[in-house]
């Protein structure tokens, strides 16, 4: 797995051990088997706990949020491309006081005998002031993530 910074742009790289289509379907119908709760907006309320589901509602018009043990829903991100096995990219913005959202690119490219993931989170410059922050807590949190993913392909 490699890792690239640049500016304000963040890229993970990783050859899972997967097909094109396996490894899109983990990212995206299976994500709630692999993103690490700890990571979601409930989780961040320390008196709220994990969230009772993570939610990836796939296609072109697709949305992408946490459901809350109340039933509340928090919302991640909006899918503005879907190219299965290909490419997605997202509208993030967990942040409901971002004044902007930031970009997900995930791509999926056949490579020996698997497939070649590459992820790029791009457009902090959109959040102004907030965005070398924003930009700083991402850049943090990604690994985690990422790996988590890997891993959950291999399984």
């Amino acid at each position: 797995m490699s890792t690239q910074e640049t500016e304000l742009v963040i890229q993970k790289s990783a050859v899972v051990a997967a097909s094109p289509e396996k490894a899109f379907e983990v990212f995206t119908e299976g994500l709630a088997t692999w993103w690490p709760k700890e990571y979601s907006v409930q989780a961040m309320d320390k008196d709220a706990g994990p969230p009772e589901a993570i939610v990836f509602e796939t296609g072109p018009a697709g949305r992408l949020y946490e459901r809350m043990t109340g039933g509340e829903e928090a919302h991640w991100a909006n899918v503005t491309a879907w190219e299965p096995p290909h490419r997605l990219v997202l509208e993030w913005k967990v942040n409901p006081d971002a004044i902007a959202p930031t970009e997900i690119e995930v791509r999926f490219t056949p490579e020996g005998d698997g497939t070649r993931v590459d992820l790029e989170h791009r457009g902090f410059e959109a959040l102004g002031k907030e965005a070398e922050e924003a930009h700083t807590g991402y850049s943090n949190g990604w690994p985690t993530v990422f790996q988590g993913y890997v891993e959950s392909v291999g399984k």
